[in-house]
C-alpha cells in the first residue's frame, strides 16, 4: 500500500482547530481524508458514530491497545481515552488520499516521532487563554467543571507549541484558514525523500 501523507492538527479545546479542519476537508484539490478518532468517552450533543468518532467501551479501547492496534493512543482524563487506529490511517491512504488528523497536543506530537517524514504538526493556537475559555462557554456543550478543567489542560498543552512544525494563531478564522490551505497544499505536493 503507497503511504501517502500526514497532516497532524492539535490544540487545547476552543481554539478552532476543528472548524479549520472541517475548511480543508472542503477543498477536494487537497485530496485529504479525515482520520475518525476511536474515544472511550460517550457520545456528546449531535455526534455521530463513525462520522465524529469510533465510540467504544474502556474495556474494548484497552483490549485494542493490548493488541497493539492504534498508531497512537492517549488516556485523556481517567478512563476517558482517545486514539488513532491503525486500520484508520490504512483506510485513508487506500483511498489514495492524504490523512487529516483533529486531535490533541500529545497525539499529535506522538504520530510527528513514528511519521516524521511524512507528517507536517500544526499546533492552532488560540489568540489568549480568556478568548479560548469564552469560545468554551459559547459551545453550551460543557458543564462548568469541564470547562475548567479543558483550561487547565490547555495552559499545559500550550507549552507544547515550539514542538510542533508549525504554529498557527486563530485570531480571524478566515486568515487561518488561508494560512491552514497554504501550508497543507505546499506540504502535499512535496516530495518525500
Amino acid at each position: 500500500m503507497k503511504q501517502g501523507k500526514l497532516i497532524v492538527f492539535s490544540a487545547p479545546s476552543g481554539s478552532g482547530k476543528t472548524t479549520i479542519v472541517k475548511y480543508l476537508l472542503e477543498q477536494r484539490e487537497l485530496k485529504l481524508g479525515f482520520s475518525i478518532s476511536a474515544t472511550s468517552r460517550p457520545i456528546r450533543g449531535k455526534e455521530i458514530e463513525g462520522k465524529d468518532y469510533h465510540f467504544i467501551s474502556t474495556e474494548a479501547f484497552k483490549k485494542h491497545i493490548k493488541q497493539g492496534d492504534f498508531v497512537e493512543y492517549e488516556e485523556v482524563y481517567t478512563d476517558n481515552f482517545y486514539g488513532t487506529l491503525k486500520s484508520e490511517v490504512a483506510r485513508i491512504w487506500a483511498l489514495g488520499k492524504n490523512v487529516i488528523f483533529d486531535i490533541d497536543v500529545v497525539g499529535g506530537l506522538n504520530i510527528k516521532k513514528q511519521f516524521s517524514e511524512n507528517t507536517l504538526a500544526i499546533f492552532v493556537q488560540p489568540p489568549s487563554v480568556a478568548i479560548m475559555e469564552q469560545r468554551l462557554r459559547n459551545r453550551n456543550t460543557e458543564t462548568e467543571v469541564k470547562i475548567k478543567e479543558r483550561v487547565a489542560k490547555a495552559e499545559k498543552e500550550l507549552k507544547f507549541a515550539n514542538d510542533f512544525d508549525v504554529i498557527l494563531v486563530n485570531d480571524v478564522l478566515e486568515k487561518a484558514q488561508n494560512e491552514a490551505y497554504k501550508l497543507v497544499k505546499d506540504f502535499t505536493e512535496k516530495q518525500t525523500k
